[in-house]
C-alpha cells in the first residue's frame, strides 16, 4: 500500500465546523496509513489471501466509494480516515458509509469483488454472462428489486445485488469472502447458492495467479478535488428539485387534524414529527435500503407543510404513527424506483 504525505500545518481536530467547511478537499491533511482504515484493508487482503488469491487491489482516498471501471484500486471515501471528518459526513448526511469496521469490511469486500473482476476479466466468460448477465447493460438510474428473492444474495443493503448484473456478481463474491459466512448453508434451497458454487469455481481457477489487468488509476482521488467540504456537501445533498408545495395536503389532513377550538390545545403535528423523526427515518432507510439523509429531506419538507397547513395530532398516536411512516415508505420507494417522490418518471414533462 503506497504511502501518503499528509499537509502540513492543519489540524483538523481544533478547527470549528465553520473553519472546517471552508477548507478544499484536496487541502485536508489526510492518510490511510496508522488510521483503522489501514487494518481493515490488511484484514481484506488477510480474507483474499485465506482464500487463495494473491491478487490485493490498491487502496486510496476518493470522493466515495467506488472501483474506476476496468482499474484494479479501491477507492475510500475521504472522510473515514479522521474523525472530525466523520463527525461532519454524519452531521451533513446522517450517516457516514462504513464507518465501522463491520460495515466498512463489507463495503470493502463488495469493491473487491469489481477489482477482481476487472483483474481477472471475468466478465468476458460466457459463463458469467448466463449466470449474471451482461456487464455492458446500462445501470439504471433506480431500479425495482423483489425483497423476498432468493435468486441473489444479501450483503449490502438495499437489495443491491439486484440493481445490475456486476453488482450481482460483486454481492455473491464478497458472500463468498466473509469468513464464517457458511454460505453454502445460509443459501441452501436458493437459487444465488448456484451463484455462490459458481463464484467458488472461479476463484479455485485464478488462484495463485496475477491479474491480467494493470490498469490502476486512482480516478476522483480526493487530492484532486479542489472544491470547499462546503460545497462539497451543498452538491452533495443537492435532491431532484420538485415544485409541488401542497401535494401533501390530502394524505396529511388524513393523517393529522386541522386546528380548530376543539383541538386548540392538541400537540401539533410538527411536534409530533420531531419526536418520532430518528425512528421514521431509521425504519424507513432500512427497509427502503435508501439513505438517510434522503428521508430526513422527505420528513423536513412534511413538517414544514404540517406548520403552514397548522396540523394538529388526532387523540390516537399509534395510528398517526403507523400512517405517517406508511406514507413516507411509499413515498420513499417512488423515489427509489422513479426518482420522484410523486412516483413520475424522470423523462416525463
Amino acid at each position: 500500500m503506497a504511502k501518503e504525505k499528509p499537509h502540513k500545518n492543519i489540524d483538523l481536530d481544533k478547527l470549528t465546523e465553520e473553519e472546517l467547511l471552508k477548507l478544499r478537499v484536496c487541502d485536508l491533511p489526510l492518510t490511510i496509513e496508522g488510521t483503522w482504515l489501514e487494518g481493515c484493508i490488511q484484514q481484506l487482503y488477510a480474507d483474499m489471501e485465506a482464500k487463495g488469491l494473491t491478487f490485493n487491489p490498491v487502496c486510496y482516498l476518493a470522493e466515495e466509494w467506488l472501483t474506476p471501471e476496468n482499474h484494479i484500486v479501491i477507492g475510500i471515501p475521504f472522510y473515514l480516515a479522521h474523525p472530525a471528518l466523520i463527525r461532519l459526513e454524519k452531521k451533513m448526511m446522517m450517516e457516514a458509509e462504513g464507518e465501522t469496521v463491520p460495515w466498512c469490511m463489507k463495503l470493502l469486500r463488495h469493491e473487491a469483488g469489481h477489482a477482481v473482476t476487472y483483474a481477472y476479466r471475468l466478465n468476458e466468460k460466457r459463463r458469467w454472462r448466463q449466470i449474471f448477465g451482461s456487464s455492458s447493460q446500462e445501470y439504471p438510474d433506480t431500479y425495482r428489486f423483489r425483497p423476498y428473492s432468493k435468486n441473489y444474495v444479501r450483503h449490502l443493503d438495499g437489495f443491491y445485488a439486484q440493481y445490475h448484473p456486476d453488482e450481482d456478481f460483486v454481492e455473491t463474491f464478497a458472500v463468498w469472502l466473509t469468513p464464517n459466512s457458511d454460505w453454502e448453508n445460509q443459501y441452501r434451497g436458493w437459487k444465488a447458492l448456484g451463484k455462490l458454487q459458481y463464484v467458488d469455481f472461479l476463484m479455485n481457477q485464478i488462484k495463485g495467479k496475477t491479474p491480467f489487468v494493470e490498469r490502476s488509476e486512482k480516478h476522483w482521488n480526493y487530492k484532486r478535488m479542489r472544491i470547499t467540504l462546503e460545497n462539497f456537501y451543498k452538491r452533495k445533498r443537492k435532491l431532484s428539485a420538485e415544485d409541488f408545495p401542497d401535494f401533501h395536503d390530502g394524505n396529511l389532513k388524513k393523517i393529522f387534524t386541522v386546528r380548530d377550538e376543539d383541538t386548540a390545545k392538541s400537540p401539533t403535528a410538527a411536534e409530533f414529527l420531531k419526536k418520532y423523526k430518528k425512528g421514521i427515518m431509521g425504519d424507513v432507510a432500512k427497509w427502503t435500503g435508501e439513505k438517510k439523509y434522503v428521508v430526513n429531506a422527505l420528513l423536513k419538507t412534511i413538517s414544514k407543510r404540517c406548520r403552514e397547513l397548522k396540523l394538529v395530532l388526532p387523540s390516537d398516536e399509534s395510528v398517526s404513527l403507523s400512517r405517517l411512516t406508511a406514507y413516507v415508505t411509499m413515498l420513499v420507494m417512488n423515489y427509489r424506483y422513479t426518482g420522484w417522490f410523486r412516483g413520475e418518471q424522470k423523462d416525463k414533462k
